[in-house]
């Protein structure tokens, strides 16, 4: 299709010009079609010290470090990555930290 986004009579519509596209387009196979969310770096960072660190050791995660990011959406990210991966994980927060560590997982 031309870049001004309207069909010419070689595409088969009997020659007629349509409108320009309200917006741009592009081929399918050019998207990227993974999802790296927002928190991506930081649900990242938990996921490798949770992979170093044994069962019976949290990690601590200052609230004042998470740039603005609400504790909830990083509880709630790390919830689908851990589900995805199938690692079992329980979480805790104080007036500082939020605390996350492995546990057994649930038969």
């Amino acid at each position: 299709m031309p870049a001004n986004g309207k069909k010419t009579e070689n595409a088969g519509n009997g020659g007629k010009v349509l409108p320009a596209l309200n917006f741009a387009n592009r081929l399918i196979t050019s998207i990227p079609h993974g999802r790296r969310g927002k928190h991506n770096l930081i649900i990242a960072n938990i996921l490798a010290d949770l992979d170093r660190l044994d069962m019976e050791t949290a990690i601590l995660v200052p609230l004042d470090g998470m740039n603005g990011e609400k504790m909830e959406n990083i509880r709630s990210a790390l919830n689908r990555a851990t589900r995805q991966k199938k690692i079992a994980v329980s979480t805790s927060t104080d007036e500082k930290h939020f605390y996350i560590w492995r546990t057994a997982v649930r038969i």
